[in-house]
């Protein structure tokens, strides 16, 4: 099986994603977390590193685990227990692990925002809410019912989204901002949406979206993101000419 250096890979993975240019939140450390002993021949992806997803990636037998969430949102230290585990698995398997987080959320075509948006059918998107000092979602202007753009989001994710519905029944205008953004239903409304389309909000969401004026749907945080990783690992199997695979470890959250 040909082998490809993992630094090609990485710098590869770096310049689509233009990992330096981003800011994010501290525990993200966009870019390679983990490396290997130097060569590539088959990528795993997944939404996040843990136990459980090096041990699927194991079992693939990949050398390099793609990532949305990385190892280290936690203090990264000390490596005992659980940890030491995780660490002695990615050693002594060779598994290198590139992690990215809002990078992989913005990018126009492989991102998770750019993905789902082409699942569910939106076209003509806009750049929309801003974190850490860019734009990591999109938006468009368009007519759709709420009956219709839940059932588009179901097939797109293969669950049933959670409907706020604070808005009119008609959505003309969708935001669109994969996983935890429920918190900023405000910033959502302030910039024009009538709809906003993410994974995951907290119980005193429902009365902040019925205030606003606001439909929402919470089509899960997990559900929402596993179509980055895919693109990702889809775009690098096609350049590099290896296999990959997704692996699926759901939350259900």
């Amino acid at each position: 099986m040909a082998k490809v250096s993992l630094a090609a890979i990485v710098r590869h993975c770096d310049k689509i994603l233009r990992t330096s240019a981003f800011g994010d939140y501290a525990g993200a450390v966009n870019g390679l977390q983990v490396e290997n002993r130097g060569g590539v021949t088959r990528i795993a992806a997944a939404v996040d590193a843990s136990l459980a997803t090096v041990r699927l990636a194991i079992a693939a037998r990949a050398d390099l685990l793609i990532v949305h969430h990385g190892l280290f949102w936690t203090p990264p230290h000390p490596w005992t227990g659980k940890r030491y585990d995780l660490l002695q698995l990615l050693l002594e398997n060779n598994l290198a692990v590139y992690s990215s987080h809002l990078p992989l959320d913005a990018h126009p075509r492989l991102g998770n925002n750019a993905q789902l948006c082409a699942a569910l059918g939106l076209r003509n998107l806009k750049p929309f809410f801003e974190s850490h000092g860019q734009p990591i979602g999109l938006q468009t202007r368009t007519t759709i019912s709420r009956t219709e753009l839940a059932a588009r989001l179901s097939c797109a994710t293969g669950a049933k989204p959670k409907l706020l519905p604070g808005g009119k029944e008609i959505c003309r205008r969708i935001g669109v901002v994969t996983g935890g953004a429920g918190n900023d239903l405000k910033l959502a409304a302030a910039a024009g949406v009538d709809t906003f389309i993410t994974g995951e909000g907290a119980h005193w969401t429902y009365a902040l979206a019925e205030d606003l004026g606001l439909n929402v749907f919470y089509a899960g945080h997990y559900a929402t993101e596993t179509f980055g990783v895919r693109a990702l690992a889809a775009e690098l199997s096609h350049k590099f000419r290896m296999p990959s695979e997704f692996l699926d470890h759901p939350t259900g959250l």
